[in-house]
């Protein structure tokens, strides 16, 4: 590893940045920034105002250890312990999956489900079931002001990093954690239940990515035989737990549309809307019950 003693804060993510991209990451400059900025304890603005001034040894230590581990595999996410989502930022652990951007398109999906309604400020109830981080439900009341929310995880370390951010959010006051198997433990009378389930076929963790595969919780990942047995145990609870007009909208793996829906058709509800991600694959299935 190239040595970052003597360097200056912007040299150093230079030499970084160049390092990075010399080993094949896929955003080199923003992973060089976010080490050196969690090193220095300085955000993208204050490590911009102090380019010129030189690493202190510390903070040169650090940076390359950082480094170390982002070469070896490690996402950026744990190094530094947060990862920015809807524009919030999370704080993740060893216990949750680290948020990432496709998930948004499931907020999104469920926010114009919303809109359809009426209007954001109506009171809502929403249960995020195997709430992880609580990354989905807290972007959702982020947007809506009057809704509150109920998050599930089966891992109690996962409920206490979600109680946490909701703390830091500031929206401690409208959740609740609780521990339950999917939605077991819930009553129902949800306007909106919301789930990015584990959805990896158990042959397939193998071949994830080791960002992925060697840092996310297995539990977080393993869907089962077919990759589909969370869907089965949150569509077995989901007409119980909306209400007549709720919606239900989960994440999707890839390819798996066709057997979701076919999973909430024989469970009494109805496809109503479909959301792809920025890479065009579908990834946010929403469901109602269906009145025939």
């Amino acid at each position: 590893m190239t040595t970052l003693r003597g360097a200056s804060v912007a040299d150093a993510r230079r030499r970084l940045a160049d390092r990075f991209r010399a080993a094949g990451l896929d955003s080199p400059e923003l992973d060089a920034r976010l080490l050196i900025g969690h090193a220095l304890g300085l955000d993208h603005t204050a490590l911009v105002a102090a380019a010129a001034r030189p690493l202190a040894e510390r903070a040169a230590a650090d940076s390359a250890a950082f480094a170390a581990r982002r070469l070896a595999g490690e996402p950026v996410a744990r190094i530094v312990g947060a990862k920015e989502f809807w524009g919030l930022p999370f704080v993740v652990t060893p216990a949750v999956l680290v948020p990432r951007p496709e998930t948004e398109t499931v907020v999104e999906l469920a926010l114009a489900l919303i809109d359809g309604g009426g209007e954001r400020a109506r009171p809502l109830r929403i249960a995020d079931i195997g709430v992880g981080s609580g990354a989905i439900l807290l972007a959702l009341l982020s947007e809506l002001p009057n809704a509150t929310g109920i998050g599930t995880d089966i891992a109690a370390d996962a409920l206490a990093v979600a109680r946490h951010n909701a703390e830091r959010l500031g929206l401690a006051a409208r959740t609740t954690f609780a521990a339950s198997h999917y939605g077991s433990a819930l009553q129902g009378g949800f306007d909106l239940v919301v789930s990015n389930p584990p959805y990896v076929a158990s042959r397939d963790i193998a071949g994830l990515a080791p960002e992925v595969r060697d840092h996310d919780p297995r539990r977080a990942l393993d869907g089962g035989a077919d990759g589909l047995a969370a869907y089965r145990e949150i569509v077995a609870d989901a007409p119980r737990l909306l209400k007549d007009a709720g919606h239900l909208v989960v994440e999707l793996g890839a390819g798996q549309q066709k057997d979701v829906a076919f999973l909430l058709a024989r469970g009494g509800l109805a496809t109503a809307a479909l959301r792809h991600d920025l890479s065009g694959m579908a990834r946010a299935l929403a469901a109602a019950k269906s009145h025939k």
